[in-house]
Order: C-alpha cells, then sequence, then structure tokens
C-alpha cells in the first residue's frame, strides 16, 4: 500500500479578506491528509505595513509574494505530497503566475456576500488586514473562470461545514 495521500494536489484557498481563508484551510488540509501553510506567512514586513495602514498592495507589492507561495507550492507539488495554502489569488494573472510555478494547482474559492464579509472581519482582533480594504478586494476580484481547474465553496455556513463541503468538491475534480 503507498504512503502518499488521497489527495496529492496542491490546493490554493482564495478569496477576498474574511472569507475564512485561514480558519477553512487547516481544516481542508487535515481532511485531505496534506500539509497546510498559512500564505500571509510568506508576505514581507513591508507588504503587512502598508496593508495595516489601509493601503491596497499593488501588483508589484504581490509579486514576491506570489512567487514566494509558488516556490511552496512547488516543492510539495515536486514531493507527491500535495498540500494547502491560502492566497487571496484575487486577479486571473496572479493565478496565471502561481500556475506558472506549479501547474496543476487547484483552487478552492471561497464566496460569500460583503456584509456577511465586513462583519466578520470587523469581529476579528489583531489582523492587519482591515474592513476599510474590503471594497478594494471586491473591487479586484475575478472569479475562477471555466477553464480554471477549481470550486467555489459559499461560506455562510459555519467553518466545519465549510470545509466539508469544500473537501467534496475537491474530491470531485
Amino acid at each position: 500500500m503507498s504512503s502518499r495521500p488521497a489527495y496529492p494536489h496542491v490546493v490554493v484557498v482564495m478569496g477576498v479578506a474574511g472569507t475564512g481563508k485561514t480558519t477553512v484551510g487547516p481544516l481542508v488540509a487535515e481532511a485531505l491528509g496534506v500539509p497546510y501553510a498559512e500564505g500571509d506567512d510568506f508576505h514581507p514586513a513591508a507588504n503587512i505595513a502598508k496593508m495595516a495602514a489601509g493601503t491596497p498592495l499593488d501588483d508589484a507589492d504581490r509579486a514576491p509574494w506570489l512567487d514566494l507561495i509558488g516556490d511552496w507550492a512547488r516543492s510539495r507539488a515536486a514531493a507527491g505530497t500535495g498540500g494547502v495554502v491560502t492566497c487571496s489569488a484575487l486577479k486571473r494573472a496572479y493565478r496565471d503566475r502561481l500556475r506558472e510555478s506549479t501547474p496543476g494547482l487547484v483552487f478552492l474559492h471561497l464566496t460569500g456576500n460583503r456584509e456577511l464579509i465586513a462583519a466578520r472581519m470587523a469581529a476579528r482582533k489583531g489582523h492587519f488586514m482591515t474592513t476599510r480594504l474590503l471594497d478594494s478586494q471586491f473591487a479586484t476580484l475575478e472569479p475562477l473562470d471555466a477553464d480554471e481547474a477549481g470550486v467555489a465553496v459559499d461560506v455562510t455556513p459555519e467553518a466545519a461545514v465549510i470545509a466539508e463541503r469544500a473537501v467534496a468538491a475537491l474530491r470531485q475534480l
């Protein structure tokens, strides 16, 4: 019997700030039996300071961050372990950049309405991303196109239900 995980893909949990990527990502990774990485940990200090000040990142700010996440994903794919990593990946161009480093990535797009997400963001404490940036996140968001491997899951229910639905949908890919 092989010791390889049943789900060797690398999954990028994407969506606007406040959709629950950091909460759902580890639950999905655990259910799939793969390693997990928090995308925020790949941000340089300058990016975090910029967002904490209420200034949206631009493409130049995001490029090195995306490359580091791509490096992590590529190493998981090369090792055959699969993995789950969080990354807003709001634009198709960002997802394309990640796929350039790691062909075969699968995206889990966490979706929800602005009011729900704003309420969740307002309730969380100590996070650098404030609700002031939520409008810019929604303005930047380009949902998955039909030719992109991935699934969209609504974030209205509790995290365990979201993760369960996500895993079921991912296993159908």
